[in-house]
């Protein structure tokens, strides 16, 4: 990541968010080199009172910290619905998880062309059960698409899924056990 991130102080970077515990140790890392707005977009997850609580979090975190401004798009369960559909019996990790990822990126691209960011980023990798090559894969497609450059990452290296366990327990941060959508609740992840 610090090679990534050299000669780029001071540019702008949209970065999807799932959670504040996932944000946490990703924002101490790009947030001090690149101007950050971290882009609330979870159309997967299975109820508003899990959507306005994660939410809640990250927003608390945010004004701890001081790491990032905050773009909300609202709850719209019904995009996840919609790329789900015939992918309900896939297991946690395969087809409908790589249909989500690009969901999500995909619309944090758009929006970061339409905003005039320079790059756009996601926190997915942070997480041990999340692929990141299958992510950044993803990212650099949509740079191509939206011709907005992609920050490539995988958090989770060099300690960094610890290190966000460590910042959620200094924070007090609610930390789920699964990903968020009703099917990764029968198989949970984090």
């Amino acid at each position: 990541m610090t090679e990534i991130l050299s000669g780029v102080q001071g540019k702008t970077l949209l970065l999807h968010s799932c959670c504040a515990p996932c944000s946490s140790y990703c924002l101490t890392q790009v947030a001090p080199v690149l101007r950050t707005t971290v882009f609330y977009y979870n159309p997967n997850l299975d109820s508003r009172e899990e959507y306005e609580l994660r939410k809640g979090e990250q927003i608390r975190f945010l004004r701890e910290t001081g790491l990032a401004d905050f773009l909300d798009c609202d709850y719209a369960p019904e995009d996840f619905a919609e790329i789900a559909a015939g992918f309900e019996g896939e297991a946690e990790g395969g087809a409908r998880c790589t249909r989500c990822f690009r969901l999500r990126l995909g619309r944090t691209a758009r929006e970061a062309k339409e905003r005039g960011f320079d790059f756009f980023g996601t926190t997915l990798t942070v997480s041990p059960k999340k692929d990141a090559a299958r992510i950044n894969a993803i990212g650099f497609e949509l740079e191509m698409q939206y011709g907005v450059r992609f920050l490539p990452s995988d958090f989770k290296k060099r300690g960094g899924y610890l290190r966000s366990v460590e910042l959620s327990r200094e924070h007090g941060l609610y930390r789920q056990n699964y990903c968020g959508c009703v099917y990764s609740r029968r198989d949970p992840v984090t």
